[in-house]
């Protein structure tokens, strides 16, 4: 079965197409960053408009890569939530054009559940139950995946998700946008023992995360050595970041394994991507005997080749949409 994935919750206009939920036959991304990093993050009337003028060109190439047609097709799905709406709205009224005048099924496909589903096209054999840990720009969830299309979330941010701290903390030590790939490159030469930086929990679920606090902290640490003229040594700042974060996110993460007897973990999201983080999660999963998986780093940022996965799972479930089918720019895993 073929499905034909679309994508363009933010500032990647991508289409794919998959075999069977498992087999990418093409995948195509056009990506916005350069045009984004002079303003420091994505500016979305700028995302929307560029995603109007690629949308098209990335679908056909998706298509003529894998050497078929629209009408080999056996469903197109489509990212509806959560996302930047003006973003998402391109994507679902595109989708829903090809669909009608196809006459193909209409498949929605929830974000981050496309984003779990980037270990199935790394691991073929990795089928639910199992717990995965979701850490993005916008989003840092722990998700029981109980079922290829039914989800439970057990913690989750209070404040700012993992990737948003990265991006924040890297402006502040200077590092241009996307930040998070510049910090985890500084970190790779930086001693993480230099700052004690704060490990902040929140009352009422000990599986929840918080890293405004965290974030306050580097920015006011740069902010007051700028003004008495002391140079820090952002390479060690930028470890110590790194380090901060992935031992939040591995410690949650294992003690909700723990807590719900799960022996499997996954990782998935745009943070999946950050080398201390992956080892991080890594070696714990090793030290108390869990299965780990992680997706390939290309596969760790958005892409359709994810949706149409998803979207594979979805149509055989039977979940299906018609052309009322709109965007939805805040929706939780279980509200799908």
């Amino acid at each position: 079965m073929l499905i034909l994935g679309i994508e363009s919750s933010c500032d990647e206009t991508a289409a794919s197409v998959v075999r069977d939920g498992r087999e990418i036959i093409s995948s195509v991304i056009s990506t916005q960053i350069e045009e984004h990093k002079k303003y420091g993050g994505v500016v979305p009337e700028i995302a929307s408009r560029r995603h109007c003028e690629n949308i098209l060109v990335v679908t056909k190439q998706a298509l003529d890569e894998a050497e078929i047609t629209l009408d080999d097709v056996d469903a197109i799905a489509v990212t509806y939530a959560p996302g930047l709406i003006g973003a998402l709205l391109v994507g679902v009224n595109f989708a829903k054009g090809l669909a009608m005048a196809s006459g193909k099924p209409l498949v929605p496909v929830h974000h981050i559940a496309g984003h779990i589903a980037t270990n199935y096209l790394t691991f073929p054999e990795l089928e639910p139950p199992y717990l995965c840990l979701v850490a993005s720009g916008g989003h840092s969830h722990i998700i029981e995946v109980l079922s290829y299309t039914k989800f439970r979330v057990v913690g989750r941010t209070r404040d700012d998700a993992a990737g948003e701290c990265f991006d924040k903390c890297a402006r502040a030590m200077g590092f241009p946008y996307p930040g998070g790939v510049h910090i985890d490159k500084a970190a790779q030469t930086g001693d993480p023992t230099e700052f004690k930086l704060p490990h902040p929990t929140v009352a009422g679920n000990e599986f929840d995360f918080s890293f405004s606090g965290l974030k306050t902290s580097v920015i006011n640490l740069v902010h007051n050595s700028e003004q008495k003229g002391i140079e820090l040594n952002f390479n060690n700042l930028a470890a110590s970041v790194q380090s901060t974060i992935s031992e939040l996110l591995t410690d949650r993460t294992i003690k909700a394994a723990k807590a719900l007897g799960y022996k499997r973990i996954a990782l998935a999201g745009g943070v999946s991507a950050n080398t201390g983080v992956r080892a991080a999660l890594s070696q714990a999963c090793e030290k108390n005997g869990f299965e780990f998986y992680m997706p390939n780093k290309s596969l760790c940022g958005d892409n359709a080749a994810m949706i149409a996965c998803q979207g594979y799972y979805n149509f055989l479930s039977g979940i299906t949409a018609d052309e009322s089918l709109n965007a939805v720019a805040t929706l939780s895993m279980e509200e799908i």
